[in-house]
């Protein structure tokens, strides 16, 4: 087993309810909202308009920036609407509201790709981006891009994300364990975009089911003949024949949160140490998460766009499960599914406990980066009254990024921006660790987020002052 990168919790995992769970078909919703962002970057915009008949596979939204991603229907129905509606964001956001018709037919033209290994990288990405493959991890930044680094970086190896240390959460879990030769395939079809050899999908020890399918189905990746020259020292020359296919390789990791974010994943898998402000690329690596690569897989060899995930319903629900979920589909109709409340809810999380958001309504949309619904019940999510920071140091010694967190929070705290850039905020992963720790029940994270914010504002403000000096 892989050990890692210092600091970190070990938090009650509460994956018991869904952890052998398989993964169930969610009933076709009558109605979806769309967002037509549900990703990091530009929002798309819409190409179709109130009364238009869509079918499911159907592109709604296009991209206008590099650095965006389409958005297609998940059912076949009409068009009703185009306004704002709650995002999981907590902010509106202009969406696309679809009646289903109850047919449920697939959009014309989609096609199906059994050499999808002889196509070249420009052609797998602009497949890749007109299916709308975002990273399904959480941070759902468009696959396309981050599958275009620049000339000078140099990628050597890749890495899927499939530690799902998030408490409760299931879902890439049961998807390594049912769908592992979408996951290997998909890891594949990454490894020949790059024109990278080496490629590493890494699983939390406490998954050996999930270890052991996608092992399997490693083993099975066939080989390629191939001649290999041999010279003696004498001058002789001679060849060779010998099999040859990608280095793949199945790492078992030691079960610590957050085993799964970008920069301790690297450090734990290849022991390379992402410089503070950089990029996995800065150290030749991309990451990306089981699910992105299993939606790669069906958009390059069966032309589907990213139209449903897999979603964990748990926590304070008469029957937890874990759903293919359509895209646009409410929070309210999964909990309906799941046999509604099973206690009076406190507070309804979408993703984990960690790093999710809370909701304020039930009626907000299953986007593509909803990896889980927590319902936590009203005796667990009572927000408990914080004090002064007591400098115990508890906060410094889990930050996984070697920060100090107890520092950071009292700038943000007491709103001293400037002096809170010297302990480097915006390398904070927001990962909760410090929250979690902390004897004050200090709201670190949401300070940090505070500086972090404000730092934000002002570079774009110096930003704009300096382009307008130009001009």
């Amino acid at each position: 087993m892989m050990e890692g990168f210092k600091g970190g919790i070990h938090p009650s995992y509460s994956k018991d309810k869904t952890e052998r769970l398989p993964i169930i078909e969610a009933k076709m919703p009558k109605r979806v909202v769309i967002p037509i962002s549900q990703h990091i970057g530009a929002p798309c915009e819409p190409i179709v308009k109130i009364g238009d008949a869509v079918k499911k596979g159907q592109k709604i939204g296009d991209a206008k920036g590099f650095v965006s991603a389409p958005v297609h229907s998940s059912i076949s129905g009409k068009v009703t609407a185009i306004a704002k509606f709650p995002h999981p964001s907590g902010r509106d956001a202009l969406s696309i509201v679809i009646e289903s018709d109850g047919s449920d037919e697939w959009v014309e033209g989609l096609s199906e790709r059994t050499d999808y290994l002889k196509l070249s990288p420009e052609e797998l990405k602009k497949i890749i981006n007109n299916a709308g493959v975002v990273g399904l991890g959480g941070a759902t930044f468009p696959t396309h891009v981050k599958l275009s680094p620049p000339p000078e970086k140099k990628i050597r190896a890749v890495i899927l994300n499939g530690a799902e240390c998030e408490p409760y959460l299931t879902a890439d879990h049961r998807l390594m364990v049912e769908r592992p030769e979408e996951i290997v395939h998909g890891l594949r079809i990454i490894l020949k975009l790059l024109n990278v050899q080496y490629g590493y999908i890494g699983v939390e020890a406490n998954k050996p089911d999930a270890i052991s399918r996608l092992t399997e189905i490693v083993s099975r990746i066939p080989k390629q003949k191939a001649s290999e020259t041999y010279v003696e020292r004498s001058g002789i020359e001679w060849t060779k024949d010998v099999e040859i296919g990608p280095n793949i390789r199945v790492i078992s990791l030691e079960v610590k949160y957050p085993q799964g974010a970008e920069k301790q994943l690297i450090k734990a898998t290849l022991n390379r140490e992402v410089p503070s402000g950089g990029l996995p690329m800065d150290v030749g690596v991309v990451v990306q998460n089981v699910g992105t690569a299993s939606a790669i897989y069906n958009a390059v060899r069966y032309g589907r766009p990213l139209i449903d995930r897999v979603t964990t319903v748990t926590g304070a629900v008469a029957y937890p499960k874990n759903l293919r979920v359509r895209i646009g589909t409410l929070v309210s109709d999964l909990i309906e599914e799941c046999g509604g409340f099973s206690e009076e809810p406190g507070k309804v999380i979408m993703g984990g406990p960690m790093m999710g958001m809370g909701q304020h309504t039930l009626n907000v949309p299953i986007i593509k980066g909803s990896s889980g619904i927590l319902v936590l019940p009203k005796t667990a999510a009572g927000r408990p009254e914080f004090y002064d920071c007591i400098r115990c140091g508890a906060c410094v010694r889990v930050c996984p990024m070697g920060l100090m967190p107890n520092m950071l929070s009292i700038c943000g705290e007491l709103r001293i921006v400037d002096a809170g850039v010297e302990f480097k905020p915006m390398d904070c992963i927001e990962c909760g660790c410090c929250s979690y720790v902390c004897p004050s029940k200090r709201p670190i994270v949401h300070f940090i987020r505070y500086l972090k914010n404000e730092l934000s504002i002002k570079k774009a403000k110096a930003k704009e002052k300096k382009e307008a000096v130009k001009t």
